[in-house]
């Protein structure tokens, strides 16, 4: 027989969690046509021998809603073997959308996931209303990669009920009708179902709580309800049951986000999924929801909480943003190219005043907790002889002061990362060992000039596989693979199988390598974000096209929209 792609001799990791194999993987069309033993002739071959051959990764929480239509290779998730991706966390989207409110969305993607409005307003088309229109302009679009969204909450109140949705008080009847009205027509037109965000973190361009922070059990049952009458689709929460002023606080919230999802999750069938990390007001506290996760899915709810595989760290630096910005002096080195930064830098006098100014109003960050972060090989456990802290005493000088000679001794490009979030190794551990967490939180093409950790698979492949030998490749590979296609039911990925779509990694194991982040000036409107590249990804196929081979991409564009089933 003759196939359009074989993939010979590789070590086969099929995304089941099965144990690995050697064999081939030929690809007819845009479908898997064999596994394992095949024989036969190809139009192309690849050898992949002493390579192991995944299916491509499946990243469900990412912001790409703008990015897409502008990056059709939808970078940095590219670099790190994936090739299908779930938009529209957090509540957070572009439809559905009235033509007068397109503006006040792109505002508060910006506000919430520091998505520069000016390259939505210029890179984004708006030719749709209705979600099921969304999804519709998505499939004219080129992509790379294979796209699905979430119904975001934030869209869904402002559709249904206008500007009054901007007030968060609660919906009447006949505004949660029209709530559930609007998802089921997301739904119906390929969904994956309805994000919502809950967290007093996430705001508004005027610093308000966004739309639906606190929508009562009532409306989000009535919107829910509409994912039990077409039986698909999940709920995604920004929970806000992980912040409080004190762990009393924190407990009484996580308590009453619990108990709405559960309710959901009875009366729909459907899975709720809530964001999951470790904070620093209430260090424990991601132990606590892991419990009360337990007890809830011990007594028969679908529930699932979604983490990261490091810290969820701030990026600091001469390259965009510094910690001490708040100073004149330093505020003014903002939108300079870098060369003349360094001029700055190597001023003596300006230099003098840079630490003056910034010592008589020193930002509320501990230095112990702020660490450089190689180029060539940036870890995220970090160790405290890599704090700004230790650093400073070393020099014998100010935190600032030693800021600027770290920064100088790379010529400016010395990143500084502050994780604010899972910021124990141990904690991040405790939750990956958890059943009932499933991977997430890369937040790729959102808070582009803050973090960067679109890179979560080769953080894991690399640090928790190959290094510490906490997971298998066949588990890690299922965690990446199989596990997120199954929690959305995206059918067809996932999984190495004689008919499944052809999406698939051609990986050196011990070659892969992670580079530290970069900020560049490739939006449009010459807007600025992070990236963040590795090594050691030989070959990415997408639906039966050679998409990507060792980081460059060749220039198919197969993607499709991913809908639920």
């Amino acid at each position: 027989m003759t196939y359009d792609i074989l993939i010979k001799n590789g070590t086969i990791v099929d995304g089941t969690g099965a144990q690995a194999i050697q064999g081939n993987v030929a690809i007819s069309g845009d479908k898997i046509a064999a596994v394992g033993d095949v024989t036969g002739d190809a139009r192309q071959t690849f050898d992949a021998e002493g390579r192991l051959v995944t299916p491509g990764f499946v990243d469900i929480h990412t912001h790409l809603d703008a990015q897409i239509t502008w990056d059709p290779i939808a970078s940095s998730s590219c670099w790190h073997g994936v090739t299908s991706v779930v938009m529209g966390n957090c509540g957070v989207t572009f439809a559905p959308c009235k033509p007068d409110d397109r503006i006040y969305l792109a505002r508060l993607m910006e506000s919430v996931e520091d998505v520069p409005a000016k390259s939505i307003d210029s890179g984004m088309p708006w030719t749709w209303e209705t979600y099921g229109e969304y999804l519709q302009a998505l499939d004219k679009l080129p992509k790379g990669v294979n796209v699905g969204g979430l119904v975001g909450h934030c869209a869904v109140r402002l559709y249904a009920m206008g500007e009054e949705a901007l007030e968060n008080k609660p919906a009447s009847e006949d505004q949660i009708a029209a709530m559930h009205d609007t998802v089921a027509e997301g739904i119906a037109g390929g969904a994956l179902g309805f994000s919502t965000s809950r967290t007093p973190l996430h705001l508004t361009p005027d610093g308000e709580k966004v739309p639906g922070t606190y929508a009562t059990p009532e409306e989000l049952k009535g919107i829910c309800a509409a994912l039990k009458e077409q039986n698909r689709g999940l709920v995604e929460a920004a929970s806000g049951g992980l912040t409080g002023a004190n762990e009393d606080d924190m407990r009484e919230n996580l308590r009453r986000e619990m108990v709405w999802m559960n309710e959901i999750s009875r009366e729909t069938g459907r899975t709720v999924l809530f964001n999951l990390a470790q904070n620093r007001e209430v260090p424990k506290g991601y132990q606590y929801a892991l419990d009360a996760l337990t007890k809830s899915v011990q007594a028969g709810a679908k529930i699932k909480a979604q983490s990261t595989t490091r810290g969820i760290g701030v990026l600091f630096g001469f390259q965009n943003r510094t910690p001490f910005d708040r100073a004149p002096a330093w505020r003014a080195l903002r939108g300079m190219p870098l060369s003349e930064k360094l001029a700055k830098l190597n001023d003596a006098d300006y230099r003098a005043e840079m630490v003056r100014q910034s010592l008589e109003n020193m930002p509320p960050l501990e230095w112990a907790d702020l660490f450089v972060l190689s180029h060539d090989n940036p870890r995220y456990d970090h160790a405290p002889s890599d704090s700004l802290a230790a650093h400073a005493a070393r020099l014998d000088t100010s935190p600032p002061d030693a800021f600027i000679e770290l920064s100088l001794l790379d010529n400016g490009l010395t990143l500084f990362n502050y994780p604010f979030l899972n910021q124990e190794m141990a904690a991040v551990e405790r939750m990956l060992d958890d059943p009932n967490v499933v991977l997430g939180l890369g937040d790729s093409g959102a808070h582009c000039g803050m973090i960067m950790d679109a890179s979560l698979p080769t953080n894991f492949l690399t640090y928790w596989v190959r290094e510490k030998g906490k997971f298998s490749i066949e588990t890690a590979i299922h965690m990446l693979t199989g596990e997120p296609a199954a929690l959305y039911d995206i059918a067809g990925r996932g999984t190495l199988t004689p008919g499944a779509q052809a999406d698939v990694n051609i990986i050196d194991f011990e070659g892969l390598r992670l580079y530290g982040p970069k900020f560049v000036h490739d939006f449009p409107a010459g807007a600025g974000r992070y990236i963040q590249k590795a090594d050691g990804y030989n070959h990415m196929f997408v639906n039966g096209q050679h998409f990507m081979a060792n980081g460059e991409h060749t220039g198919a564009l197969a993607g499709g929209v991913l809908r639920s089933a």
